[in-house]
């Protein structure tokens, strides 16, 4: 099955980008490529392009407490057991206090390092980073990879809090909603959204050989999946067969 996320507004879009952002760099770092390491250096500028607007810290603060608000609210509740709200709750303290912890913005003490903004001023360049440009860096790609692989890893505890609550406010998000099997007609699927609730995220999955690509548009009314299929001139065309896939709507 291949999982599609559409985002219904642009805090959780950016959430998503983060996401991806930091299991891009987590997989690139954990490799022995001078290569990969590039690219893993490449995507730890780009989560701070991300995640230094101004409010964004703000922003997952303000979730986790308002996750750890909800969740208090549960207490009592005999259906409910106390020894997995606690763990729960004191996870979300920890993901607080980490974030809070860090002065500034995300990534901020990394640009206090010449040499690493030597680097992001010409990474985006193409072939920016040759050795005739950057020697230092060319040196640095041909250390050991355990060497390289100390340095990223010390880099990336400046963006570490904020992608640990992000991936923690998304798991709960997409544990709030309720799988179901919709049949596409045509393929063209419209639903209206109920009144009175506010959805997040959608979250759509198709089997991996179906050979469909869905072009999903939604908003706080309405939610239209339109199924495409690439043709052999490479293009997107629209798909006139009916389908079913898995849909989940959290909020």
């Amino acid at each position: 099955m291949i999982l599609y996320e559409y985002p219904f507004n642009e805090r959780i879009r950016t959430y998503l980008r983060l996401e991806h952002l930091f299991q891009r760099l987590v997989a690139l770092v954990a490799r022995d490529d001078a290569l990969d390491h590039h690219f893993a250096l490449h995507t730890l500028f780009e989560m701070m392009d991300v995640a230094s607007r101004a409010d964004m810290k703000s922003d997952v603060l303000k979730d986790l407490d308002k996750q750890k608000q909800m969740l208090n609210g549960y207490r009592g509740n005999p259906a409910i057991s106390e020894q997995a709200l606690d763990q729960v709750v004191a996870q979300i303290d920890t993901y607080f206090t980490n974030l809070s912890q860090l002065v500034g913005k995300t990534g901020q003490t990394l640009t206090e390092n010449d040499w690493l903004m030597g680097i992001r001023s010409r990474i985006s360049i193409p072939g920016g980073t040759c050795e005739f440009d950057l020697p230092a860096y060319f040196d640095w790609q041909h250390k050991p990879a355990h060497v390289r692989r100390a340095d990223l890893t010390r880099w990336c505890q400046t963006v570490q809090p904020i992608s640990e609550g992000i991936a923690f406010l998304l798991q709960m998000l997409r544990d709030s909603g309720m799988p179901q099997k919709v049949v596409v007609t045509a393929g063209q699927f419209q639903q209206n959204l109920p009144q009175g609730r506010t959805f997040q995220l959608l979250r759509l999955r198709l089997p991996a050989d179906s050979g469909l690509v869905p072009e999903i548009s939604g908003n706080r009314l309405m939610v239209s999946v339109r199924m495409m299929r690439l043709g052999e001139d490479d293009r997107l065309h629209a798909s006139t067969e009916d389908a079913s896939f898995e849909l989940t709507m959290c909020s």
